[in-house]
């Protein structure tokens, strides 16, 4: 059996149904959008169910995509199972209202069993279905299935609630009658008992019926649109494909243990749970991160949260006492990376999160475990009041104080704890209503207009705590997150693409980050905080601090975005506008409304006028001025946003006029280098480009000059502008030598072609040679020469140069119409075993084993006297 990478079946799948004629979309982000009803996608067809429940039509109705999911309804398996997992990626392909039944099946089976993609052996391989459709049945066992292999079973139908459903089946790969302890073989997948043995790789639903509420199923009426919607795992598949019999033991997993095990000095294979639990975890954080999510205590934050929790729990089994996950973060991003490259620009980012998350955690472990330690001496039951105080206070999940207690031979009053749970969430809800377009916030920070200061040039100033929320209700106190007011502020609030600043809120007694800014409803700047130590409240005199390092790199990237807009406007015409902007300080995003790509002579103008204007040394002016005084002066406003009395106008003297609320440099000449980095389309007339500035984009130089440096040494060249020149020579030669050396294998098929004698049946020259070393495509070309030069050939050539034998079968264009390649190509493999097909004249297959050519010639013989 081949053996693939994650990188190369992801690949596979997407070839394989883009030549069934599928439009290969993105994976959507694992934040759903526009859907209340999930925390986060957790299957292919998840993002896509406007399609399937007929409130969105679609263009392309044949869809084939590599989905990213999150689930957790299992998380109390993931590590203790070979196959469980938090984060996993779904293969799928989807029909609405096109194919049906009978592809799906078909082309289920040429994916799996073809030596072409994956080369899986049929009798490996076990089907059940819904003992109602015997179609589905029957369609499995006419592609060659062993009926005793295809499994009815009454779970295999897929409903939720009213709606699209229908009866499905499921692919099952078998793994060996050792995984089979009781040696009960297909009455497990009979009785869907959970199993080693047979393990899940594809599931397909046929979605035909309609189910309504108090309808029996065999009454459902039939969809007037049909549609499939599949998902192959991929991370049970790169097991089969690896030969390996735990999906840990993967391409996927194993780069992040064999790091786990460097960062813990333990082994794998003693401490297996802890390492998958914290493998499956980290990946699931990394991404969920990538995406958008950050950790709180509310939704997918939660969960989150949660994830990352129990498995800095889990790090401390195999002794892991500091922070040690976000150093796993680049070990995900390397294995990911190919297929997922956005991972690679914000891995700071995530980095810096998870360890945060990290020290805040293992801050409040050691004060809510004194808090369960001593609950724990004194009753064998935790309350619902401790846990919820855990839960509360000291960000303990419920999950986490269930594992302690159970540890310790303890129970949790878990209704206790739900019913104290659901009591804060009414509150916070009833303190939600009423507001006009506030969703998010509360009638407490509606009422609250003290004023709040942003001083915008100091990095460091003390200040006065003047108000705390939590979940959007006004608290005198909190130890835990809590989101605040103060009467100043040097942190800015993420407004206008410019990203939130980070850092720090602290006096003798507390400690707190600034996980995020928000503004409140009367303009004032919230700060989300999580605690580090201490307890934070109303009145407090504490030191705000911003991360000043970000600040100026920020700072440096959203002045670069106002001349980047200018430049744009210079090179591509005044029309261009903008569409949207990230200014952080790793790097600057700009979308803009342009109708085509832009050209690299285009984009090299850009970067230049953009250095040029750096280079020119303009300062900034700031005025604040009516709106109707900015417009006359040429300002542009560049996002969709409500203006006060005055704006604020930014302006760099000869360059740019704009309406903005964003920091910036004092003078163009402090951005430093600016270099763009990459141009792209993210939709329709949308156009994007990334750029560096300052120090990053002087180390994005330094590597490529580095590079062309090392290309110089090893090239022999004196000077580093050959290089290039030297390449295409290099290319040219090359391509020289491989068109010379395929002339010459040619000629030399050629005279092996000439050497070869038939075997005279009739009016037949029957050409039966073996071959030790020649590809499939040497055949064909032996095949080419043979049949120009005899009109009565029938060539059967076989090849033992690789794990299986390629098998052509060919016939002279004056014998074709009767005698048919592709029946003697099926004489053959029905005979030695294999497959293959093609037209009348020349058919191309293979054979799973080598056989006798006095047996081989008796099959052809038989199939010519037939």
């Amino acid at each position: 059996m081949k053996k693939l990478t994650s990188n190369d079946i992801r690949t596979m799948w997407l070839s394989f149904f883009k030549s069934k004629k599928h439009t290969i979309i993105d994976g959507a982000s694992l934040i759903p959008v526009n859907d209340h009803t999930l925390l986060w996608i957790n299957s292919g067809v998840a993002a896509l169910k406007q399609y399937f429940d007929g409130s969105k039509v679609s263009h392309d109705k044949r869809l084939a995509n590599v989905q990213k999911s999150i689930r957790t309804n299992d998380i109390e398996n993931v590590g203790k199972t070979n196959r469980h997992h938090t984060f996993f990626e779904m293969l799928g392909n989807f029909s609405i209202g096109d194919y049906f039944r009978k592809e799906a099946i078909t082309w289920g089976f040429e994916f799996l069993t073809s030596k072409d993609y994956l080369g899986l052996p049929v009798e490996k391989l076990y089907f059940t279905y819904h003992p109602s459709d015997t179609e589905t049945r029957d369609l499995w066992i006419s592609l060659g299935v062993d009926k005793y292999h295809v499994i009815p079973n009454d779970d295999n139908y897929w409903e939720i609630g009213e709606g699209p459903c229908g009866p499905n089946t499921e692919i099952f790969f078998d793994l060996g009658v050792e995984y089979d302890p009781q040696k009960l073989g297909v009455k497990l997948l009979e009785n869907d008992s959970d199993n080693d043995r047979f393990l899940e790789i594809w599931n397909i639903v046929f979605s035909q019926y309609n189910a309504k509420a108090g309808v029996k199923r065999a009454n459902y009426e039939e969809l007037p649109s049909k549609n499939i919607d599949t998902g192959a795992g991929l991370e049970r598949i790169a097991s089969v494909m690896q030969g390996v019999q735990s999906n840990f033991k993967t391409d996927l997993f194993m780069p992040i243990i064999n790091e786990l095990e460097k960062l813990s000095k333990q082994k794998y294979g003693e401490h297996k749970v802890s390492f998958r639990v914290i493998a499956d975890h980290i990946r699931a954080a990394t991404f969920a991160i990538a995406d958008g999510a950050s950790f709180s205590n509310e939704g997918r934050g939660y969960v989150l949260r949660r994830l990352l929790r129990r498995a800095v729990r889990y790090g401390q089994k195999i002794g892991m006492k500091e922070p040690f996950l976000y150093q796993l973060v680049a070990s995900v991003i390397k294995a990911m990376k190919d297929f997922y490259p956005y991972l690679v620009a914000r891995k700071e980012h995530i980095e810096r999160l998870i360890k945060a998350e990290e020290i805040r955690f293992l801050n409040t472990l050691s004060h809510g475990e004194e808090l369960l330690r001593g609950a724990l001496a004194n009753s064998k039951k935790i309350s619902g009041e401790v846990a919820f105080k855990l839960y509360d206070t000291f960000g303990f999940p419920i999950d986490l104080t269930l594992e302690i207690a159970n540890e310790n031979g303890a129970s949790v009053d878990v209704k206790g704890f739900e019913v104290l749970l659901e009591a804060q969430r009414e509150r916070a809800r009833a303190a939600r209503k009423n507001l006009n377009s506030m969703a998010t916030q509360s009638e407490d920070l509606l009422k609250f207009s003290k004023p709040s200061q942003f001083v915008e040039h100091e990095h460091k100033l003390n200040a006065t705590v003047i108000g705390l929320f939590k979940n959007g209700i006004a608290v005198k106190e909190s130890g835990d997150e809590v989101s605040a007011i103060f009467d100043l502020t040097p942190f800015y609030s993420e407004s206008g693409g410019q990203v939130s600043d980070t850092g720090f809120v602290s006096n003798h007694d507390l400690r707190a980050v600034v996980t995020a800014m928000t503004k409140a409803p009367h303009g004032q700047h919230l700060h989300h905080l999580a605690l580090d130590y201490g307890t934070i409240k109303v009145g407090d005199k504490v030191t705000l601090e911003i991360d000043e390092i970000a600040r100026r790199q920020t700072m440096l990237n959203h002045s670069a975005t106002h001349l980047l807009h200018r430049a744009l406007n210079d090179v591509l015409g005044s029309e261009v506008s903008q569409a949207g902007s990230y200014v952080g300080p790793d790097y600057l995003r700009f979308d803009f409304n342009y109708n085509s790509r832009v050209k690299e002579e285009e984009l090299a103008k850009i970067e230049l006028i953009v250095n040029k204007y750096i280079s020119d040394a303009v300062p900034l002016t700031v005025k604040y001025m009516t709106l109707p005084e900015a417009q006359k002066l040429g300002a542009k406003a560049l996002f969709m946003e409500k203006y006060g009395d005055l704006v604020r106008v930014v302006i760099f003297a000869g360059i740019s006029i704009e309406l903005c609320g964003g920091t910036h440099i004092s003078n163009t000449s402090k951005i430093g280098p600016f270099v763009i980095v990459s141009e792209s389309s993210i939709a329709s007339g949308v156009r994007r480009i990334v750029a560096l500035t300052g120090l990053a984009a002087y180390e994005h130089l330094k590597t490529y000059a580095d590079t062309v440096a090392r290309l110089s040494t090893e090239l022999g060249l004196k000077d580093k502008k050959d290089v290039l020149t030297h390449v295409r020579l290099l290319g040219e030669r090359n391509s020289a030598l491989s068109s010379e050396l395929q002339a010459l294998k040619t000629k030399e098929l050629h005279r092996t072609a000439e050497r070869l004698a038939p075997k005279k049946h009739g009016d037949i020259n029957i050409y039966l040679e073996f071959f030790s070393s020649e590809s499939r495509e040497d055949l064909g070309i032996i095949a080419d020469k043979i049949r120009s030069g005899d009109h009565s050939a029938l060539l059967v050539l076989i090849s033992d140069n690789t794990t299986d034998f390629p098998l052509l079968v060919s016939v002279s264009k004056a014998l074709s119409p009767k005698l048919n390649a592709n029946k003697v190509m099926k004489a053959l493999t029905n005979a030695f075993g294999g497959s293959g097909g093609g037209r009348p004249d020349f058919a191309n297959g293979v054979l799973k084993n080598l056989p006798e050519k006095d047996k081989v010639l008796a099959s052809v013989l038989k199939v010519l006297n037939e």
